[in-house]
């Protein structure tokens, strides 16, 4: 993949991914002004976050980051077997997936009891096992499209998989304004609809797919010598790949024992995810079956080159990020989140994990650079031993600081533990040469880069205060966030384009080549 492409490809899974994070937030805001931050939406969280757990180990922590490679490398050397792999891991996913739904679905008490122990003898306990059980079944669909999603990742179609997520968004939020409308259960609702959801979003990869030359059919299940060494690859992958989400499940493990934590660290964790997704995220997709067809093909020097621009794109947009999250955390809260049953208390606490969350944010994308060094040479064992590091410290951290910190513990906690999870991950690729280390122009680049973050930051600091009143200003709300939100972008790309930090020309290139 050309750099052009590389970028183009970024620019597309992020604009779709963009778009699924906005009708995030409107389903989540519909959420906590219909349900507060009490049982139901507590029990909502927990149910929800159960089979996305498993979907980050199964499909894309696991399944995806074995399967991508692999698949990349059988296209580049032009395999006719590739469809075969492809079938047989499909097969195989399904499998284990069906018989990993029933058992969760017949063990859910304990399930829960596992995730969020201080529910226990509480209204949210057993609303989280009725709610469990309806969810559940979402993880099989939404596994096997994360698998499809891969195949046409692999292939350089990225929009038919970076849209599933939008159709979901899109699902949610009709089901709840159908719900209120109509007078009905809007807790109901939207639990009912996110397995419904799952299999739309299947059924959109698997046309796509389709159209793209990989009809795949499930076939019947067979153990193959490529399958045996794709479960080799996966299962260390699986932690590796999922070690945010279990940092995350211990964080609820201890918030549950704080009244209402485990909803204001939930709000929070949607918001950070927003640049996550569209940064993060994104270029991981991108970058892993870019790097593996071209180790696959010994180019050494592109594969650097691609590595280096995917750091400095990615960083270039989620420092400043980063820094907003933590200057403005309260504004971007209450403007965003703050209506219906969520107060002005509600809106300050999740605040505060925000900022704490913001400072972890280029750690967490920088584990999404990092990993696909790794990944695309076949090792997943090392990821998996830092991430058992990280996962230790995560635990011992989010337990240590409860007496200073309180129920934001877990939010310190994940922070530090993804800063732990980088420093290994980097000090890991020594051994894979000037291929794994970013390029002149990346080091010139990402100081700049800091610099322009830092302007940014006190500009919003200082306009926040003079547009205070405005942002409490029921009428005019909208239009100061949006304002800030202007300062931001136009302060970071103004004094980033002066001083060498991003080069907006080559945007434009990129966007260009898009279309």
């Amino acid at each position: 993949m050309k750099p052009i492409r590389l970028m183009s490809g970024f620019l597309t899974v992020g604009m779709w991914t963009m778009a699924s994070r906005v009708l995030g937030f409107v389903r989540d805001a519909m959420i906590l002004a219909f349900l507060g931050t009490g049982p139901l939406y507590e029990a909502y969280v927990v149910a929800f976050r159960l089979p996305n757990m498993f979907r980050r180990f199964f499909a894309e922590g696991a399944f995806n980051t074995a399967f991508v490679p692999m698949f990349s490398k059988k296209l580049e050397n032009e395999d006719e077997d590739a469809r075969g792999f492809a079938e047989d891991a499909l097969a195989g996913l399904a499998s284990v997936l069906i018989v990993l739904t029933l058992g969760a679905m017949a063990a859910m008490p304990w399930l829960i009891y596992a995730l969020a122990s201080g529910f226990s003898g509480q209204e949210q306990f057993d609303l989280s096992v009725a709610f469990g059980r309806v969810t559940f079944p979402y993880i099989l669909f939404i596994s096997l499209a994360a698998l499809l999603s891969g195949v046409l990742n692999a292939t350089g179609r990225f929009a038919a998989a970076a849209a599933a997520p939008v159709l979901l968004n899109v699902l949610l939020v009709g089901a709840m304004a159908l719900a209120a409308t109509m007078g009905g259960d809007v807790a109901r609702a939207l639990i009912w609809m996110i397995p419904v959801a799952g299999v739309a979003q299947l059924i959109l990869v698997w046309v796509a797919a389709k159209r793209a030359g990989f009809g795949l059919r499930l076939r019947r299940p067979r153990w193959t010598p490529e399958l045996a060494q794709l479960v080799q690859i996966a299962i260390p992958a699986a932690l590796a790949g999922g070690v945010m989400q279990i940092n995350l499940l211990v964080g609820q493990q201890v918030a549950s024992y704080f009244d209402k934590a485990v909803g204001w660290l939930y709000a929070a964790d949607r918001l950070y995810q927003l640049p996550l997704g569209v940064v993060g995220i994104a270029i991981g997709v991108v970058l892993l079956p870019d790097l593996s067809r071209r180790l696959a093909a010994q180019d050494h020097s592109g594969a650097r080159h691609a590595f280096s621009r995917a750091g400095e794109i990615s960083l270039a947009l989620t420092i400043p990020s980063a820094v907003a999250l933590v200057v403005i955390p309260l504004p971007l809260v209450s403007v965003l989140f703050q209506r219906g049953a969520l107060t002005g208390a509600d809106s300050v606490a999740i605040a505060g994990a925000v900022a704490i969350y913001g400072l972890g944010l280029p750690a967490f994308v920088l584990q999404k650079i990092l990993q696909p060094q790794f990944f695309a040479r076949g090792d997943t064992r090392s990821p998996f031993r830092y991430a058992l590091v990280a996962m230790a410290v995560n635990a011992g951290l989010a337990i240590g600081l409860i007496p200073v910190l309180g129920w934001l513990a877990p939010a310190a906690a994940t922070t530090l533990a993804g800063w732990a999870m980088v420093a290994q991950l980097a000090y890991g690729t020594r051994p894979f040469g000037d291929v794994a280390r970013f390029d002149a122009r990346f080091r010139s680049r990402i100081w700049r880069v800091c610099v322009a973050a830092a302007v940014m930051g006190v500009a919003l600091w200082l306009s926040e205060r003079m547009l205070a009143s405005a942002l409490i200003t029921a009428g005019w709300r909208y239009l100061a966030l949006g304002a800030l939100v202007v300062i931001g972008i136009v302060v970071f790309f103004g004094v980033g384009q002066v001083i060498g930090a991003v080069r907006l020309s080559e945007f434009r290139q990129a966007a260009r080549r898009r279309s």
